[in-house]
This record gives C-alpha cells, sequence and structure tokens, in this order.
C-alpha cells in the first residue's frame, strides 16, 4: 500500500527523470531504377529539406543499389535480398520517391516492396510523387499497396509536375509552393513514425 500511495502522489519528492527520445530513422526511398531516371534528384531535395529541420536521421535508399531479382525467380540467397530486409528493419519511417508508369508505380518499387513484409509493419510513410498529373494515380495504388503491409500512409501528399517543376523532363527545378506541403508531409510522418514505434 505504501508503494503505491508513493507511486500516485502528487506530491512525490522525487520527479521524473526526463527520457532522452533517440532520433528516428527515416528512408528516402528512391522508386525507380531505369536508365535516366531523375528520381535521385528528387530524393535529394527531400532530403537537404529533411536535413535542414534536424529532427531525425534521414537516408536516401536507393533500391538500385541492392540488385533484387525478381520475385519468384529466384531462391532467396542472393545477398542483396537480406541486405534490403536489414535496412528496412532499422528504419521507423519511410518517405517513397513515386514516379507514375501507366497509372501506377514502377515495377522495380512493386517488386522491392514485395521482398519483405515483417519489415514494413507498423512504420509510417510519405509520398512524394511526380509525373504528368503530379504522379496522384500512382501514388493512390501506393496508398493500397502500404495498406495490407500495414504501413500508415500520411495525408499531405506533395505532388510533381513533369510540366512546372521539371525541365526537359529531366532538370529537377521544383516550384517553392511545394516547401510547405514537404514541411507538413514530414511534420505527420515523424509523428505517426514516433507514435508507431511503440506497438513494435
Amino acid at each position: 500500500m505504501g508503494f503505491l500511495n508513493k507511486l500516485f502522489n502528487k506530491n512525490n519528492p522525487h520527479p521524473k527523470e526526463e527520457m532522452k527520445m533517440e532520433k528516428l530513422n527515416i528512408g528516402i526511398i528512391l522508386g525507380s531504377t531505369r536508365e535516366g531516371r531523375v528520381s535521385p534528384q528528387v530524393g535529394q531535395w527531400v532530403k537537404e529539406i529533411a536535413d535542414a529541420r534536424g529532427d531525425a536521421n534521414y537516408e536516401i535508399i536507393d533500391i538500385a543499389d541492392f540488385h533484387l531479382p525478381f520475385l519468384g525467380t529466384t531462391d532467396g540467397t542472393e545477398p542483396g535480398i537480406a541486405a534490403w530486409g536489414d535496412k528496412l528493419d532499422s528504419m521507423d519511417g519511410f518517405v517513397f520517391i513515386v514516379q507514375e508508369y501507366n497509372h501506377s508505380i514502377s515495377g522495380a518499387l512493386k517488386n522491392a516492396i514485395d521482398f519483405a513484409r515483417d519489415q514494413w509493419a507498423n512504420k509510417a510513410a510519405g509520398i512524394v510523387s511526380y509525373g504528368s498529373t503530379g504522379g496522384a494515380r500512382a501514388a493512390e495504388h501506393l496508398r493500397g499497396i502500404l495498406g495490407e503491409l500495414q504501413v500508415a500512409d500520411v495525408r499531405t501528399h506533395p505532388t510533381l509536375s513533369l510540366f512546372t517543376d521539371f525541365v526537359n523532363g529531366n532538370e529537377f527545378k521544383p516550384q517553392d509552393l511545394h516547401q510547405a506541403n514537404m514541411k507538413m508531409m514530414l511534420d505527420q510522418v515523424l509523428a505517426w513514425s514516433g507514435a508507431l514505434k511503440t506497438l513494435r
């Protein structure tokens, strides 16, 4: 009884020590592997904005670096498969850089997503998309995939147009108006990533 009184006593002379929270790890996933892709430019832009905040550890994750085979055509022993899983496992949340291919995401991104399962669960994700219509249709397809994997995708979604945010379709020159959406999206990703970390 004395222990309970001490635990709930508002006048407890021993104040709780403040816990120092470790910074979250957020992976910025480049969703294309094709020759001449522009996703590295977009990813670097996102990282520069994110790093300037100083509120998390942001890392660009290029699926091309893992040399993943097509799912179902391998015995699973390629080193890139295990490395991919380990990298995802080390992340608390994600920002996907998504380009639209035939109204959906790239085959390379879908293949990479399907090579993992448990590593995705109970994490948050934001989406930055681009295309002729801002990549909106690809982003909506990705949301459905992420839901199946128990990834909580945030509402705010910066959409970049090939007509107004790129020069000749290959040089990324984003308009300033995207800054506000980027800030809001990152705020939401961090808030949800921190909350969902308690479930893992």
